[in-house]
């Protein structure tokens, strides 16, 4: 049963990592080509946040079995703490470690406000984490929205009202209100550079999540998405596991703001609403709840589609709204599953009659995850 459980994880690996780098040749050589136009460039890494954000949210709601629906406001916390630094006092920095340390500050500050949100929440069970993620999401945008920060020889103003917000003059305010964020200079002139760290970032997003399923640690998360009671029965600490797969999401969500606004050179907090989460768990939900590799390519597909339909303005979203429904409904066609079903049948190789007995003989999901965690 292992050396099956071992065999499958390596071909989601294989999988997972084949689909980046492969798209991440193709796009490196037609634009090194000047086979892509400047629409196309600045989806890229779009592309690679939205895939981020999509694999992440899988850890909450696809393995973890929690429904959260305020996954844009840990991008908007990590975008905005990230930018902080980036525009303050990360400004006079080289830009190599200048990047990385706005990453890490982004992922830093996401995580926090993962632990502030998931602590007394994640306790309950049922649709509490929802409605409070919903609520956070909408809270953070607002209060973002009324905080103004700057700095300059006195030390760091910070205020939630315009009229006592007083800068010397020359000093650059960081957060204005309401106000986007401009000036934010981008990773790199050369679009494929940025397009570069965001693979990267995806790829390491790809490897922790798989890892993590792939240990002890995301067998006790499969179980309590399984079933709770028997989990706990069994001696799996629930809030430990849940709070662990809600941090680390929040924590790359983080880092899916920071590259995402590092090329965006602008930081709007009117965008990272609740539709942007919507948007994520849409593709979470297309790509296959726990499926990896259906996220990623649920993500590209999903940011490449309304670009491609811009042409037709009037009906853009008309047309959006029926290739999500068709492509859901296709997912799950009888026929479709069969299909896979086969295709995999002959990616896998055949199991013989013994190892079938075994795998009957091996014992229930839950006895061997107790043995493991006692």
């Amino acid at each position: 049963m292992k050396a099956k459980n071992r065999k499958k994880s390596t071909r989601t690996y294989l999988i997972c990592f084949a689909l980046v780098l492969v798209f991440w040749a193709v796009m490196e050589i037609m634009g090194n080509a000047g086979m892509l136009s400047s629409k196309t460039q600045g989806l890229l890494i779009p592309i690679c946040a939205y895939a981020i954000m999509a694999v992440s949210l899988n850890l909450v709601v696809g393995f973890l079995g929690e429904l959260s629906l305020g996954h844009a406001a840990f991008m908007l916390a990590g975008a905005t703490a990230g930018v902080v630094f980036y525009n303050g006092a990360g400004l006079n920095m080289h830009q190599v470690p200048r990047v990385i340390i706005t990453l890490i500050i982004g992922a830093a500050a996401a995580g926090l406000f993962g632990v502030i949100v998931g602590v007394p929440v994640l306790r309950f069970s049922g649709d509490y984490l929802a409605i409070v993620t919903l609520a956070f999401c909408q809270i953070l945008k607002n209060v973002l929205s009324t905080t103004y920060l700057g700095v300059d020889s006195k030390g760091i103003h910070l205020a939630f009202d315009q009229g006592s917000f007083r800068l010397e003059p020359g000093a650059k305010p960081l957060i204005k209100g309401a106000q986007p964020i401009s000036g934010i200079n981008k990773i790199s002139p050369n679009i494929m550079i940025s397009f570069t760290v965001g693979i990267v970032l995806l790829l390491l997003t790809v490897a922790f999540v798989l890892n993590l399923m792939n240990s002890r640690a995301g067998r006790a998360i499969t179980a309590i998405r399984d079933d709770e009671i028997a989990a706990k029965s069994i001696g799996i600490n629930l809030t430990r596991y849940k709070l662990m797969a809600f941090i680390s999401s929040a924590v790359f969500a983080g880092l899916a703001g920071v590259i995402y606004v590092l090329n965006l050179s602008t930081l709007d907090f009117k965008k990272y609403d609740y539709n942007l989460s919507i948007n994520v768990l849409v593709m979470v939900v297309l790509g296959g709840m726990g499926n990896v590799p259906g996220s990623i390519i649920a993500a590209a597909l999903l940011t490449f589609l309304p670009e491609l339909l811009r042409d037709f303005s009037q009906y853009r979203m008309f047309i959006y709204s029926i290739v999500l429904i068709v492509i859901m409904l296709f997912n799950q066609a009888p026929a479709f599953v069969q299909l896979r079903q086969r295709l995999l049948a002959r990616i896998r190789p055949a199991r013989s009659g013994a190892e079938k007995m075994q795998e009957k003989a091996d014992g229930s999901y839950f006895e061997k995850s107790g043995k493991e965690d006692e």
